[in-house]
């Protein structure tokens, strides 16, 4: 029996001396664009630091906090885009988020085999349209379908609120958040609706079998699979920050922070699409770019932690099936 482990373990070395070519190409070229990669996001980071460096240089971290833009005077500040940016982001998860977790437990815990694939089909292809027909689509139709009828209907009966006072534009802040809750609502819906049917069938069979109803049994894995709904959240989140052009032919576009989700602002994404072909002297292109980085470090961090939180998920639900 020795022998037969010195020989395998002789022949596994000897294999490792004597490696084939092709699987030694096939390695390190594989190896070579995955760190192609991450070469790729170092230099976008560093580039757009590098040119960043004149605004940084003259406002500091006050740029993060003045409202003032201003390009005659090269004045420059990002709070209205931040603002505009989180509002719209917050706005859409608060829409989206409902009706994501309701179409996912429809289609994992009610649907029928044969209507679970087609809705499933629809919720995906959602996400494949291009932003600017959901753009197009908000301009020509949501826009003017909320001017003449939503918000003077919410403002005759929550006018003393202020998130609904101010006349009815159409575009502002409440188109911005409606049109970016169609567009996560199938990305949050798709990875939850994963997630959930992740979780083992003998945790629900089990509540089941103990006299619970079927809503109590969906509970129950809505508590199994609740850090991987709330990545599924947070990269929506992360899909809503990012957005460009849908959010910049709805939301009015004026650097302004107001309570009224009638009102028109802007966000971080729409101000760099634009406003960049418009940058004439050094100064307004280094302010623009600083947003840029801004935008691009806030993806990257909770695009990171979304996948963090869905990766457990499924590390456990693969764990627990070995």
């Amino acid at each position: 029996m020795e022998s037969v482990l010195i020989t395998r373990n002789t022949f596994k070395a000897s294999k490792g001396r004597l490696q084939n070519p092709g699987d030694f190409l096939f390695k390190n070229l594989t190896r070579f664009f995955a760190a192609l990669i991450l070469v790729l996001v170092v230099l976008m980071a560093y580039e757009m630091m590098r040119t960043s460096a004149l605004s940084w240089n003259k406002f500091g971290f006050n740029f993060f906090i003045r409202s003032v833009w201003d390009p005659v005077q090269d004045e420059y500040g990002a709070l209205p885009f931040i603002y505009g940016t989180l509002v719209s982001s917050l706005l859409s998860l608060i829409i989206a988020v409902p009706l994501s977790l309701g179409i996912a437990v429809f289609l994992t815990e009610v649907a029928p085999r044969w209507l679970e694939r087609p809705v499933s089909f629809f919720v995906e292809m959602l996400a494949g349209i291009p932003s600017i027909v959901y753009g197009v689509w908000g301009f020509f139709v949501m826009v003017p379908w909320l001017r003449s009828t939503v918000e003077p209907f919410i403002s005759k009966y929550l006018g003393f609120i202020p998130l609904f006072r101010g006349a009815p534009y159409g575009v502002g802040m409440l188109a911005a958040g409606i049109i970016l809750s169609i567009m996560i609502l199938p990305i949050i819906a798709s990875i939850s609706r994963d997630v959930l049917k992740a979780v083992p069938r003998s945790q629900t069979e089990a509540s089941l079998a103990l006299g619970s109803t079927r809503w109590q049994a969906t509970r129950i894995a809505l508590a199994y699979s609740r850090s991987g709904i709330f990545g599924a959240v947070v990269l929506g989140l992360g899909r809503a920050i990012g957005e460009t052009m849908a959010v910049t032919m709805v939301i009015g576009n004026r650097p302004t922070i107001s309570a009224s989700l009638f009102e028109p602002g802007y966000t971080m994404a729409s101000v760099l699409a634009n406003e960049f072909t418009e940058a004439t002297s050094e100064m307004y292109i280094s302010a623009l770019v600083e947003i840029a980085l801004t935008l691009f470090i806030i993806t990257i961090i909770i695009n990171s932690f979304a996948r963090l939180l869905i990766w457990s998920v499924t590390s456990n639900e693969r764990a627990q099936k070995a």
